[in-house]
């Protein structure tokens, strides 16, 4: 008597296949629950299970073919593979300060936000704005960033703004939006809202405000210095974009990718900036960091920050050019950088960028507690802070507008 064969096991686990894929597309901060990633994961579930493919019903994108522009992560469109990427950890760092959440309210909408008081607080504290990238959160990006423990040291403040859900399902910063890219509302308004709540409730010194960011946090940090220039001395830009980059999902997509889109059907998007005429005019100095391995954002991005701002400034100046010079190092955990300073007539640096060779999608000499963090080094987080306090304390500031 022939035994009837029962179902074939199939030669791999499919489920663990599965999570797996879904893991890394959730720490690349891509939403397989709506939008055009659904329609990839159901088909990469189908594969996985050949006898369950039949029975299952195309998914809503694919059955109306509506893309959920909401839902679309603006700041990691693959897996980087060479970036140092942890679990997230919801614990603010240990620190002998404070760690307390607020929520600004206004006009324009709420957002909450934390703000790290150091137990030593220098008369008319520095305050460090800090904009998390996509999927993080405000203790998770003061973990990698070690920005609280550099507060300690100098007796600065640090205020995180945090995005919601409710604002963009992978708690993206909106810079690729024009109603968020402008002065007096949207986003721009809420963070400058924030700024200023701090700064008058802790007698913040005028000048001595400055915004950083990571990915889609250090493009908002770059429209911030464009659209509130009385507000921020100084700007910090990690694995981030130019100021009109972008006007919508494709547009953005694109520039992320120097010019090639990252999604099928869009592959002769332009890299032309999509606001034509859109360019940085504040010159407010800034510090550039970027990984030339950056398969997220393209290191051509951090290209684009630095020509703009050297073209604000020789704008402001009256046409006078600043001057250029580089040096090359390696850190103690094997990274090999080059550093660009940009200076003016009286020798004080204005731009500064570092290309860190081999790096990938992550916050260099970060912590590796935090999402997106390269322990490499250097460490992008002390030479912020060495640039800002270095600044001049010149110019105004009114908290009040």
């Amino acid at each position: 008597m022939k035994i009837p064969a029962g179902p074939r096991a199939p030669p791999y686990d499919a489920q663990s296949i599965n999570d797996t894929i879904e893991r890394a597309l959730a720490s690349a901060g891509i939403d397989t629950s709506s939008g055009p990633m659904r329609g990839v994961t159901e088909t990469i579930r189908r594969a996985l299970d050949p006898d369950g493919a039949a029975g299952m019903s195309p998914s809503p994108g694919q059955q109306d073919g509506v893309i959920d522009v909401e839902a679309t992560v603006i700041d990691a469109v693959d897996v980087p593979t060479d970036d140092v990427v942890k679990p997230a950890t919801e614990k603010a760092p240990a620190a002998p300060g404070s760690f307390i959440k607020h929520e600004f309210r206004s006009r324009a909408g709420a957002r909450p936000y934390k703000l790290y008081t150091p137990t030593r607080v220098a008369d008319e504290p520095a305050l460090m704005v800090m904009l998390h990238g996509c999927t993080q959160s405000a203790d998770d990006f003061a973990v990698g960033t070690r920005m609280n423990r550099l507060a300690d040291e100098h007796g600065f403040m640090v205020v995180y703004p945090e995005q919601t859900a409710q604002a963009n399902s992978s708690k993206c910063w909106n810079w690729f939006k024009p109603q968020d890219q402008a002065r007096g509302a949207g986003e721009p308004s809420l963070i400058a809202g924030i700024v200023r709540e701090v700064a008058d409730r802790h007698r913040v010194a005028p000048r001595r405000v400055f915004v950083a960011g990571l990915s889609a946090g250090a493009a908002m940090a770059v429209v911030m210095g464009e659209t509130y220039p009385e507000l921020f001395a100084g700007v910090g830009v990690h694995s981030g974009l130019a100021f009109g980059s972008a006007k919508d999902v494709p547009s953005a997509l694109a520039k992320m990718k120097g010019g090639r889109s990252g999604m099928a059907g869009m592959k002769e998007a332009s890299a032309d900036p999509a606001r034509p005429g859109a360019r940085a005019t504040r010159a407010v100095p800034t510090i550039v960091f970027h990984g030339d391995r950056d398969h997220t954002v393209q290191q051509s991005n951090a290209v684009e920050v630095v020509r703009q701002a050297s073209e604000a400034h020789q704008t402001s100046s009256g046409g006078t050019r600043l001057t250029e010079s580089s040096q090359s190092g390696e850190t103690r955990g094997g990274r090999r950088y080059t550093r660009t300073v940009h200076t003016d007539g009286s020798g004080q640096v204005i731009i500064e960028s570092w290309v860190l060779h081999g790096a990938g999608h992550a916050w260099s000499g970060g912590d590796p507690k935090g999402t997106y963090t390269d322990g490499a080094g250097p460490d992008a987080s002390a030479e912020m802070v060495r640039f800002f306090l270095a600044l001049p304390v010149t110019g105004y500031a009114d908290h009040g507008l």
